[in-house]
């Protein structure tokens, strides 16, 4: 008679087993990020840009080209971008002076970031205010861009978009090396 009654106990625990493992072996798959940028993770761009944001990896074109990764959030018709270009160069230290042009006299040095890094306003008439960093790891020159599609931005406000290029230059630089 205790034959009988182990023979249920014994059969549902292992169907429980079996379906345990089962939602655990899918769980990896639930869990995947969409977006397979090396120096920042959509989590950490969502914090910086004051809200859940979708990243896009844009890999190279062609040789020599960067990779870019941007990441957006729209809300209420506000804009905010984060957009990170990493870049091999053969010749770091002029690839990074040509793309520090972009600075203008505006920029100034940002110390403990990477080999060398600038950072500068990139405001834009069009999209707004905005924040860049240009450096370099090693033989990587990196962009970062911050910005806002609205002047008066209660989130990204300019004191803001300061501090978080900084910790997303800090981040990515970081990573790089």
């Amino acid at each position: 008679m205790e034959s009988n009654l182990a023979d249920p106990c014994s059969a549902f625990r292992s169907i429980f087993c079996i379906a345990i493992a089962g939602c655990l072996s899918a769980a990896p798959a639930l869990a995947h990020a969409a977006n397979n940028c090396a120096w920042i993770n959509e989590t950490t761009a969502s914090g910086l840009l004051g809200g859940d944001s979708i990243g896009v990896l844009t890999e190279p074109a062609a040789p020599g080209q960067p990779t870019i990764c941007t990441f957006t959030q729209d809300q209420a018709g506000i804009k905010r971008t984060l957009r990170i270009t990493v870049e091999i160069a053969a010749d770091p230290q002029s690839r990074l002076a040509a793309v520090a042009q972009s600075c203008g006299t505006d920029a100034a040095p940002l110390k403990a970031i990477g080999n060398e890094a600038t950072v500068c306003t990139a405001d834009d008439r069009k999209s707004g205010p905005a924040e860049r960093v240009v450096g370099r790891v090693r033989d990587q020159v990196f962009t970062i861009t911050l910005s806002t599609s609205l002047k008066s931005d209660p989130i990204l406000t300019r004191e803001a978009l300061k501090t978080r290029i900084y910790t997303a230059a800090e981040q990515v630089a970081g990573n790089l090396f």
